[in-house]
């Protein structure tokens, strides 16, 4: 499993979870985003949606009738009716999750200490490859 650690300094959350969903979206994967507060899910729905027909990316709750056809689910807990190979922790609280190719832990500068610790827990997995990305001016770079 790749697990990256992306600091969001710069730009909204919404905003950086669009990005990794287009991604991922690009490349044929289904993603799960996971945040705990429901405000914050229905932000995230929103920024998907924005941009008109070319550019919008269709998402739904996960417990929303046939939450199992959406490309993107939005859900409390890592738990991937959809299927999703992807998973965005949006809130920036470390969640243990298995079954996904790729996951992503956003979080704010305050939100470090946390995500060290969650980075340490993974210490001597094998099967887990880790990244950090720092945003440098409006920029993704590649730290560790």
């Amino acid at each position: 499993m790749k697990l990256d650690f992306w600091q969001v300094t710069d730009d909204p959350v919404e905003k950086v979870v669009t990005l990794i969903a287009k991604r991922a979206l690009g490349s044929g994967e289904r993603v799960l985003v996971v945040a705990a507060d429901a405000e914050q899910r229905a932000a995230i729905a929103r920024a998907l949606w924005e941009g008109g027909p070319e550019s919008f990316l269709a998402n739904g709750e996960a417990d929303a009738p046939g939450a199992e056809r959406q490309p993107i689910l939005l859900a409390a807990e890592p738990v991937a009716a959809n299927g999703a190979s992807h998973l965005i922790i949006a809130d920036g609280t470390w969640r243990e999750a298995t079954g996904f190719a790729r996951v992503f832990l956003l979080f704010p500068p305050e939100g470090a200490p946390d995500a060290r610790i969650a980075w340490r827990a993974q210490d001597g997995r094998a099967e887990v490859e880790r990244s950090y990305y720092a945003q440098e001016d409006g920029r993704w770079v590649k730290k560790g």
